[in-house]
């Protein structure tokens, strides 16, 4: 069977040989754009620690906000799936959309409307230029696999999710699951 090809909503998982790269070493990636410009992502199991208020005071409330990736990392990026109640996002895949106004969002927040299950935030995004993906793809950086869980992938939260990935795909793979993140340490 082929492997899926990355498109807008499939999921990647870092080959266990970047295990030295300080940006993507163990993570899930959620495709949230692949065209001939380029690739945009969000790492979905690196969270911070500080809370969306701590960055934004307006909102009253906690919840967690993830490392998206290297780029931009000063600027506060979000997906969701509630696309009618957070108004001009754009849609993912299968109910994931990303951004909108956000003035509506810090309403929702604060009002209770939306919470941790149907938000989630990230400082910075994973940026890929024009054939980049796909080139670090042929190298095998990365392992291109179907977000099953859809838009249910926000509520996903454990850091354990790469060692998760590495266990379904079996094989070679099993052994990189339980190994030390670092492995020079062991």
């Amino acid at each position: 069977m082929a492997a899926p090809k990355p498109n807008k909503g499939k999921l990647l998982i870092a080959e266990p040989s970047l295990t030295g790269d300080v940006s993507f070493n163990r993570s899930v990636v959620l495709l949230a754009e692949h065209n001939d410009e380029g690739s945009v992502g969000f790492i979905l199991n690196k969270p911070l620690d500080y809370s969306i208020s701590d960055l934004i005071p307006e909102i009253h409330i906690s919840l967690p906000v993830y490392n998206g990736g290297p780029v931009e990392q000063d600027n506060l990026y979000f997906i969701h799936k509630v696309p009618e109640l957070i108004t001009n996002s754009v849609e993912i895949s299968n109910g994931i959309f990303w951004g909108g106004d956000f003035d509506i969002t810090v309403q929702l927040l604060n009002e209770q409307v939306i919470n941790e299950n149907d938000i989630r935030f990230f400082l910075g995004y994973s940026g890929w230029a024009s054939l980049q993906l796909d080139q670090e793809l042929l190298s095998k950086s990365w392992i291109v696999l179907t977000n099953e869980y859809e838009s249910d992938i926000i509520q996903k939260t454990s850091d354990a999710f790469w060692k998760e990935k590495m266990m379904q795909l079996g094989g070679e793979y099993l052994l990189w699951s339980n190994a030390p993140e670092n492995p020079s340490l062991n």
